[in-house]
């Protein structure tokens, strides 16, 4: 059985039960429905996402998950023939091209809500207590009142917001160079699709972030896995990868990467421009962890396209990390003819931003709290990753950890070699911990078993301590 028909199946199976429940009956939490299905937490949140969507069951954060008001729904018709039209849409590719992949259980997990007995060790928005919802209650509120508010806004975005960014990112970039895009997963699945053709080779990290494979392969593009190790992405490995597939684009994290929270040293970067550009190939920088510096980390080096005069980054940020999951508000940076190949791309996608959040944004960035809120952020990082560090040394050994950034939200934690990563998450689970497994983060197959252990979504440090330790005893289990 396939993860898409398990899903389906169990969702079936608990709305028979559903149904003839009272309005506001609570239902059964997603543990117990781990341990019922024996299933992975990932097939119950998607499971449980199809019964909100049929709007049989709704959340309450911190409450649990109930019964909705009954409604009248017509009944389904037989929808069987669509698999078979979905499959040959997937399959029937002339020229040897990959078929295109829209299967995401790696963001469709971290995007999961989980319920309020579960330590989430593995969301990465900040919980809401970090969030500056103070601050973005008073800019939606000004940006509400500004001129023009609902008026539609140029394609390449709000001139003042572009400013901000230009001025951000820095290298001498100005408004002409920016657009501002829906966020980060938004921003690189534009720029993968108008660089590159169905069937093209683009090299990533490996491991790397699950939505650079994601939104690769639902372009139909070849993933080249490229190692990394202490100083990010090897220029060696790098080097033959580009000679071998002539790829013409890379995509990597230059700060704090996720999940193993390398960053480019100034050397590796610019080693990494030399080789790109002797290959004719585009670098996509995806800045995504520039604003969550840790108050320890001291300077941290600038965009790798402050050094690239000729056009070979394309840089990407996003305010949405250190604002809330809803302000999905970001920019692409580029020098040369490829911004206008980004902007039509843009256009097709999403024609523009809308306006009340790039103005929110422009109210968020430009008011005195946002650099305040920063270092508040800052330290808040710090401690929670002091806490798990110390949770992980004593739980997992020392040796689990290979680094210990002082940036971004997560660890990137070694198994034992008895276990198996997925089971293992699932087993947490049942434990009342989510976690991510590290086969999430490859694009091809991998002997090395991790899972990522994020500090940030849990209510506290004290949650984020007690989800750790409460993993001791599942690690001595064959």
């Amino acid at each position: 059985m396939n993860k898409d028909s398990s899903r389906v199946e169990i969702a079936d199976t608990l709305a028979r039960e559903i149904e003839p429940l009272a309005a506001g009956s609570r239902i059964a939490t997603h543990r117990e429905l781990v341990r019922r299905f024996t299933a992975s937490g990932t097939t119950i949140s998607q499971a449980l996402s199809v019964l909100t969507q049929r709007g049989l069951i709704a959340s309450r954060p911190g409450a649990g998950t109930f019964r909705t008001e009954a409604r009248s729904v017509a009944p389904a018709g037989d929808t069987s023939w669509q698999e078979s039209v979905l499959d040959r849409a997937d399959q029937d590719l002339a020229g040897g091209l990959l078929p295109r992949s829209f299967r995401a259980p790696a963001l469709l997990g971290t995007l999961a809500t989980s319920g309020p007995d579960i330590v989430d060790l593995n969301g990465g928005y900040l919980h809401p207590d970090l969030q500056p919802l103070a601050a973005l209650t008073a800019a939606s509120a000004r940006a509400a009142k500004r001129s023009g508010a609902w008026d539609r806004p140029p394609v390449s975005g709000i001139p003042e917001l572009r400013d901000w960014f230009a001025a951000d990112i820095g290298g001498g970039l100005g408004r002409q160079d920016i657009l501002v895009c829906g966020a980060g997963q938004s921003a690189l699945s534009t720029a993968l699709r108008a660089l590159c053709q169905p069937g093209d080779a683009v090299a990533i990290e490996s491991p790397t972030y699950p939505g650079t494979i994601a939104a690769a392969h639902a372009a139909g593009l070849r993933t080249v896995p490229v190692p990394l190790d202490h100083e990010g992405m090897r220029p060696d490995e790098l080097e033959q990868a580009l000679g071998r597939t002539r790829a013409r684009l890379v995509v990597l994290q230059p700060l704090f990467q996720n999940p193993t929270g390398t960053s480019l040293t100034a050397d590796r970067a610019r080693r990494i421009l030399e080789i790109a550009r002797s290959h004719g190939a585009f670098v996509i920088e995806d800045d995504f962890a520039r604003y969550m510096t840790h108050a320890d980390a001291g300077p941290v080096p600038p965009p790798m396209i402050a050094d690239d005069p000729h056009g070979t980054v394309i840089h990407m940020r996003s305010l949405t990390k250190v604002t809330s999951p809803n302000l999905r508000v970001g920019a692409l940076a580029a020098r040369g003819p490829v911004l206008a190949r980004l902007r039509a791309a843009l256009v097709i996608d999403s024609m523009f931003v809308p306006a009340p959040l790039q103005l929110t944004a422009l109210e968020v960035v430009t008011a005195a709290s946002w650099k305040r809120g920063l270092r508040t952020l800052a330290t808040a990082l710090l401690r929670r990753r002091e806490v798990a560090v110390a949770a992980v040394d004593s739980t997992f050994g020392a040796h689990a950890l290979a680094l210990r950034p002082r940036g971004g939200y997560h660890l990137w934690v070694s198994l034992p070699a008895h276990l198996d990563d997925a089971g293992f998450v699932a087993v947490a689970l049942a434990h009342d911990v989510s976690l991510t497994p590290g086969a999430y983060y490859h694009a091809a197959e991998t002997s090395a078993l991790h899972v990522r252990i994020t500090y940030v979504a849990a209510p506290s440090t004290a949650d984020v301590d007690e989800g750790i330790r409460r993993l001791a005893p599942l690690l001595a289990q064959p």
